[in-house]
């Protein structure tokens, strides 16, 4: 199982939205460059929207970034699109046999693992923001000229 890819296509609307400022950014617009249906994006832009990051306004074609880019970080993102319930990046089975050794042990053991790794994830999410990733959308495409 892997993070939702809404956080990968958060950060391409994101990113989109600055490369393409001057120009109408429309949910078909949008989901042309994701290559996905344009209510998947409708559905991830209203996330960005309630978190503060995106300003879509009803009935009219196209939406903005409504932070700089430098203050938009992909634990923001993250975090917006739901990619999963607070401290729980790494599911738990329920009811492990608690008559075995290793099933009335395991969460304890493991729990604080996962922990920490979420707290890394989170950590180094919080380092990059959306401004450090069109930065190097853009490098890479003069790059290729």
């Amino acid at each position: 199982m892997s993070i939702s890819s809404r956080f990968a296509v958060g950060i391409h609307i994101l990113s989109l939205l600055e490369i393409n400022k001057n120009t109408v950014n429309s949910s078909e617009f949008i989901a042309s460059s994701v290559n996905t249906n344009p209510v998947v994006i409708r559905k991830i832009m209203g996330m960005l929207k309630n978190a503060g990051l995106v300003k879509v306004r009803p009935g009219v074609a196209g939406a903005e970034l409504a932070k700089k880019l430098s203050e938009i970080t992909l634990l923001d993102v993250y975090r917006a699109v739901d990619v999963v319930p607070e401290k729980e990046l790494f599911g738990m089975h329920e009811h492990p046999n608690p008559d075995c050794l290793v099933g009335r042990n395991i969460q304890s053991a493991i729990v604080p693992i996962f922990t920490t790794a979420q707290s890394a994830l989170e950590k180094a999410l919080v380092n990059i923001t959306i401004e450090d990733v069109v930065k190097d959308i853009l490098e890479k495409e003069n790059a290729k000229q």
